[in-house]
């Protein structure tokens, strides 16, 4: 997939882009940052790979454009400092980089910052502000445990009908720095020892930021917000594996694809 230029045809407010990575996702995520650049309808200020120091990814960032980001400069923790995990799975990892897209509202100039994981791309038109209001794509189905954690951290109910885990969303940084704010008050503690806290250690699922972000937004004002079909779709192969003709194919239906490792990700009719 060509890349474009980012300014290129874009309206509206400028917004940084910003994708945690590590080396295993270097299959998808040049593919990831063209259909970004592709595909985003709103000009882009920074575009940043928030990484272990990499020079792989370092490379990568170059090629493409992008600025490295050093994950140690983003957290006062690192992913050895989480415990999360069995003899059988560990989810250290998958915490650490959900706690990287929080922190990434002290990232960049932009008042919004859209959050991508590095295994989805996009081939089909995205806006992600209409009329003023922020909009999110959703799917139906979610994970029970994200909703517990979110009422342990907030004392509140998630409210929205559908569910925000779609594998990307943009991030007002005022409004991030508002959930993580109240979460702190209620606390007592720095956000992210509150989240890592809030979690059932014994669950592979425990904490969505997706999922906590959108409900605080939709909590206070479930009409300010837009939420659209996410028509997401998993497989179990490789992007340089699909012709034109099959993307072509799949855009008609979908507006994004994921190329997920673990079935456990993906449902039908997402």
């Amino acid at each position: 997939m060509a890349s474009t230029p980012s300014g290129a045809g874009k309206t509206g407010p400028r917004i940084d882009v910003l994708i945690p990575a590590i080396e295993k996702d270097l299959g998808t995520l040049p593919h990831v940052i063209d259909g970004i650049r592709k595909q985003v309808k709103h000009p882009i200020a920074s575009f940043m790979i928030v990484s272990p120091n990499s020079e792989r990814i370092r490379a990568l960032c170059r090629r493409k454009g992008c600025k490295f980001v050093d994950e140690r400069t983003v957290l006062p923790i690192g992913k050895k400092d989480i415990r999360y995990g069995t003899k059988r799975w560990n989810r250290a990892g998958w915490l650490y980089q959900q706690l990287l897209k929080l922190a990434g509202s002290k990232l960049g100039a932009a008042g919004h910052y859209l959050v991508a994981d590095a295994d989805t791309v996009l081939i089909r038109p995205h806006r992600f502000i209409s009329g003023g209001r922020p909009v999110f794509y959703c799917r139906s189905w979610s994970q029970g445990e994200y909703f517990r954690t979110y009422r342990k951290l907030l004392g509140a109910k998630a409210t929205a009908p559908r569910s925000f885990v779609t594998h990307y969303m943009l991030f007002n940084k005022a409004k991030v720095r508002q959930l993580k704010g109240k979460i702190e008050a209620r606390h007592g503690k720095r956000w992210y020892k509150a989240i890592i806290g809030s979690i059932d250690k014994t669950r592979q699922f425990g904490f969505s930021e997706f999922e906590t972000y959108g409900n605080f937004l939709h909590s206070r004002n479930p009409r300010g917000i837009v939420m659209k079909s996410a028509l997401n779709k998993s497989l179990h192969t490789s992007f340089s594996s699909l012709s034109p003709a099959r993307l072509r194919k799949l855009a008609g239906k979908y507006r994004s694809i994921s190329f997920h490792k673990r079935k456990i990700y993906s449902r039908p009719g997402v």
